[in-house]
């Protein structure tokens, strides 16, 4: 897993966001949470969370969007600090499920067939619109093709590795217009989980989403 703080300065609380599949910090860079410092994690070829002990933060939130969700449930319980709030956007802790995640059918014949030309059809199909998509160009993550199909077989493995997820999530966002996790799976794996949903007629990458939770939700929560 790979890291970058986005903002680093000393603020005494931390937002805390795992990104989704093919991510880099490169989507994220402009956003602002008042009075945190921002902290990115990406890239799930491992699960170990590498950086520097947290716990001198007086507490921290968590933001999972889509193969982040699940990867937060499984590295935010080892790293022993006082949480805050947790929420997830289009994801759950079940990322290859037939019931509660991507079909696994989907999965395989993604990563067999993964390309330049198939990835650059991902991320049209991620987005609300084609002015969503040729905004997220603008922004698109930096890894190769090769690094992504290493990541999508590592995440199938692990899946498999994993015990049961124990993490307990505040709060769920799901877009009904997502076209990467689909949003009845999305709604039956929270009602397993107990977890309050909250439904946004949107996609699966979304910009005014990241901007409500990654930043102006943290404004008067200081």
């Amino acid at each position: 897993m790979q890291h970058e703080f986005l903002i680093q300065e000393h603020h005494p609380r931390l937002l805390l966001f795992f990104a989704g599949w093919a991510s880099d910090a490169t989507p994220f860079r402009t956003y602002r949470p008042g009075g945190r410092d921002f902290l990115l994690c990406y890239d799930y070829r491992t699960l170990d969370a590498n950086f520097a002990p947290l716990d001198a933060y007086e507490s921290i939130d968590v933001v999972g969007w889509s193969m982040g969700v699940w990867a937060a449930t499984y590295v935010v319980p080892r790293l022993h600090v006082q949480l805050g709030q947790s929420i997830a956007l289009n994801g759950t802790p079940f990322p290859i499920d037939p019931e509660c995640g991507i079909h696994p059918d989907i999965w395989q014949g993604t990563l067999e067939h993964l390309s330049p030309a198939s990835l650059h059809k991902f991320c049209r199909r991620m987005c609300l619109n084609t002015e969503a998509f040729h905004d997220f160009l603008r922004v698109t993550p930096h890894r190769p093709v090769d690094e992504l199909a290493d990541e999508m077989r590592a995440i199938s493995r692990l899946r498999l590795s994993l015990p049961a997820p124990a993490f307990s999530w505040t709060q769920a966002v799901v877009g009904t217009q997502d076209r990467i996790i689909p949003p009845d799976n999305q709604l039956r794996a929270w009602q397993k989980q107990g977890v309050a949903v909250h439904t946004l007629d949107d996609a699966h990458y979304s910009v005014p989403m990241f901007q409500h939770y990654l930043q102006d939700v943290w404004k008067n929560n200081r």
